[in-house]
C-alpha cells in the first residue's frame, strides 16, 4: 500500500529527466509513476517540445492526461487528443526579436514550431536540429519561417555558447519575447510571458491542484519558473547549474532513475 504524500501532482519534464537516452522510459520510472498513482497523485508532462514531437511518446506511456507542450503555450488534452489552448506568436515581432539578436551577436540560424496538433518544424538554411531524432522541413530562407502560426522559434550560433547566446538573447529583445534555454544547443523565444509555469498553473488549475501539492522535476532553465512556481523543486544531477541553484534537492541522473528515486521515498 502507497504512503500518503503531500503532493497531488507530479510534473515531470521530458528530455534529460523523466526520458533516457533514445526517448525511453525505464521500467523502474515507469512503476514508480504507478505506484504514486496508486497513491493518489497525478502525473501531467511539462515539456519544451511541441504537440506533434510529444504525441507518440505519451501513446507509448498509456498517458491520458493534459501536458503542459512548447515551453507552456500548448496544454494537450491526451485522453482526448485535442489541445485545450495554444498561445501563439506574432510572426512579425518574432521577425523583429530575432533582427535586434543579430545586432547584438550577428548572424544565427532559426527554427520555429508551428501552431496546431499537425504542426510542422521549419528550418532554414544553417541551423542544425539537436535532436536528430525529431521530424523537421528545412525550408529555402528565413520568409518561410513566417508561412502559418507558430508557438516558438528555436536559435543557435555558430559560435556562442548557449548561455552566452540565451544572455545576450534577453538583452537585446527585452520586452519583446521570452528567451528560454531548453537544452543543449536550443535556445528559445516564446511570447512575451509564456513560460512552463503558466502553462502548468493553467493546467492545474484545471484539475483542482494547488502549487504547494505539486512536485516538479526538470533539468534546465527552462525549468526554472515551474520550480518556482510548484511547491518543490527537484533537478536532477545532470542538470544546468542555474536550475540546481534553485531546486529544492538534487536526485540521481535521469540515466539513473533520479525520478525514481524521489518517487519511491516519498510514495513507498
Amino acid at each position: 500500500m502507497a504512503r500518503p504524500s503531500p503532493y497531488d501532482l507530479i510534473a515531470t519534464d521530458l528530455d534529460g529527466t523523466l526520458l533516457r537516452r533514445g526517448d525511453t522510459v525505464s521500467v523502474r520510472s515507469r512503476a514508480a509513476l504507478r505506484r504514486a498513482a496508486e497513491g493518489g497523485a497525478r502525473h501531467i508532462v511539462v515539456t519544451g517540445r511541441p504537440v506533434p514531437q510529444v504525441r507518440h511518446l505519451l501513446l507509448e506511456l498509456d498517458y491520458t492526461g493534459l501536458a503542459v507542450c512548447g515551453q507552456g503555450a500548448q496544454v494537450f488534452d491526451a485522453g482526448s487528443n485535442s489541445l485545450v489552448s495554444s498561445l501563439t506568436m506574432d510572426r512579425e515581432l518574432a521577425d523583429v526579436a530575432l533582427g535586434k539578436i543579430e545586432a547584438e551577436v550577428g548572424e544565427v540560424f532559426a527554427a520555429v514550431n508551428q501552431d496546431g496538433m499537425e504542426g510542422l518544424m521549419l528550418m532554414e538554411p544553417g541551423y542544425e536540429m539537436p535532436h536528430p531524432t525529431l521530424p523537421a522541413v528545412r525550408v529555402g530562407g528565413r520568409a518561410a519561417l513566417w508561412s502559418d502560426p507558430i508557438t516558438k522559434v528555436l536559435m543557435r550560433h555558430p559560435a556562442l555558447s548557449d548561455d552566452e547566446l540565451a544572455a545576450a538573447a534577453r538583452t537585446a529583445a527585452d520586452g519583446l519575447v521570452t528567451v528560454t534555454m531548453a537544452g543543449p544547443g536550443t535556445v528559445e523565444l516564446q511570447p512575451l510571458g509564456v513560460t512552463k509555469a503558466t502553462g502548468l498553473a493553467l493546467a492545474a488549475e484545471r484539475m483542482g491542484i494547488a502549487p504547494r501539492a505539486t512536485i516538479a522535476f526538470g533539468d534546465m532553465p527552462n525549468d526554472i519558473p515551474m520550480f518556482r512556481w510548484a511547491g518543490h523543486g527537484v533537478a536532477m544531477a545532470n542538470a544546468h547549474e542555474d536550475l540546481k541553484a534553485v531546486a529544492d534537492e538534487v536526485t540521481l541522473s535521469n540515466e539513473e532513475d533520479g525520478i525514481a528515486v524521489v518517487l519511491e521515498r516519498l510514495f513507498g
